[in-house]
């Protein structure tokens, strides 16, 4: 017997047809129940459009599987080359106790972004989860765009708080304070957040107990219609990892010889939750840190760094998935590399200010050198390959070094404010 399949998506409707070769249609392919004769036929890819190829998310139930990039013919695939691609992924773990919903505050920071906010809000709203609320922080607004859009949605679990100066970490830190739950949940107004999101946090949060800090999941890429988003797909590594993992500096991850301070593997801020007692212990985020500030970014960073070295763990789970439509235009992507360059040196300037933290790290690293003489890493999951990785976009040399260069920017950015007060 085999599982019945089936294909949901596209996962964002299409803004425009796709401009390169490598291209791929992203949905869903959901596994369910094993059935006594399933159908051969083959199955439609709905709205597929000019696409040339296929990127599909393995679901079971409400486990992630891992990624699929079956051969598309005339909008359709094989059903029996889905069945040998599932077949071949790790098995997904669906005998576990569901969750216990525990209440949640979802916090959206925005700025005069109407139509992206309508599109997360209107995911938030659908999420399959008995217990949350939504916190939107209006974050230095021009126009009314942000309170017209919540006032046309008309949804009671949707408030607005005004954060009046920029920065990211200031209307995060503006959303904790008007939040009601214990348990805070952030997520960006570019996201679309699967239905079942929260489940997943709150599975991590049940699996891991008191100990658990930061709750940290999946961005997958939910558009690969140009090259420039291509690219960025394959650099970072929100999407990469597909198995449950726990980040605990008193076991550093094998695998990961630089830990604690690889913190890309830990996740990004478009996805992630922690508690109202950590984020007091640790003095909530740097204001100085952040979109909208003038280093650009290293907020989430720092803040996952600090979670690890201070002893909480970090769990990541992969069913807490949210979507993402990555910059399209290699003009976007080098504004982009401006914020991560400057944001991690930023964040680098203020870890040699905190000697404590920064021991922590060192001493974990050398503990991690001496682990890893005793054995290999382990296994992390695969993440997802296919015709989208096989086009180069040029101007990617230019990319690297804007952001080399802006690592320049991000010591003076970070303590350009300080100095100001002196």
């Amino acid at each position: 017997m085999l599982p019945e399949l089936s294909i949901r998506g596209p996962v964002l409707p299409t803004t425009a047809p796709p401009d390169w070769a490598g291209a791929s249609w992203v949905g869903e392919l959901l596994v369910g129940d094993f059935a006594a004769a399933p159908a051969g036929a083959p199955l439609e890819v709905p709205d597929v459009g000019d696409y040339r190829h296929v990127r599909l998310l393995v679901r079971e139930h409400d486990r992630i599987r891992g990624y699929l990039t079956p051969t598309l013919i005339d909008g359709h695939l094989d059903p029996a080359e889905l069945h040998a691609g599932v077949a071949a992924l790790p098995p997904a773990d669906v005998t576990a106790d569901a969750p216990r919903a525990v209440p949640i505050s979802v916090v959206l920071c925005t700025r005069d972004r109407p139509d992206d906010l309508r599109m997360a809000l209107r995911s938030l709203i659908g999420l399959d989860y008995p217990d949350f609320e939504i916190v939107v922080v209006d974050n230095a607004p021009t126009t009314s765009a942000t309170t017209d859009t919540v006032a046309n949605i008309a949804d009671p679990r949707i408030r607005v708080t005004t954060e009046p100066v920029p920065g990211l970490s200031r209307a995060r830190n503006a959303g904790v304070a008007s939040a009601r739950h214990d348990w805070i949940a952030f997520t960006d107004d570019d996201v679309v957040v699967d239905p079942g999101w929260l489940r997943g946090v709150a599975r991590a949060i049940g699996a891991g107990g008191p100990q658990v800090g930061v709750v940290t999941g999946p961005v997958a890429t939910a558009e690969l219609r140009t090259a420039a988003q291509a690219w960025f797909d394959r650099r970072v590594s929100w999407n990469k990892f597909l198995l449950p993992r726990v980040f605990d500096i008193r076991r550093p991850p094998p695998e990961l010889p630089l830990f604690p301070f690889q913190v890309g593997a830990y996740g990004t801020g478009a996805n992630f939750t922690t508690s109202r007692r950590v984020l007091e212990e640790l003095g909530g985020f740097d204001v100085r840190l952040g979109a909208g500030t003038p280093t650009r970014g290293g907020e989430d960073i720092d803040f996952f760094y600090r979670v690890v070295v201070r002893g909480h763990l970090l769990a990541y789970e992969p069913s807490a998935l949210v979507w993402h439509r990555h910059r399209d235009t290699l003009s976007a992507l080098e504004t982009q590399s401006v914020g991560y360059g400057r944001g991690l040196a930023a964040w680098l300037t203020k870890l040699t200010l905190s000697p404590r933290d920064l021991l922590t790290g060192l001493v974990a690293i050398g503990r991690n050198r001496r682990r890893r003489g005793r054995g290999g890493a382990p296994a992390t999951g695969e993440g997802p390959d296919g015709p989208d990785q096989l086009d180069p976009l040029p101007g990617t040399d230019r990319l690297l070094r804007l952001e080399r260069r802006s690592v320049l920017g991000g010591p003076a950015s970070y303590l350009a404010p300080w100095l100001l007060r002196e």
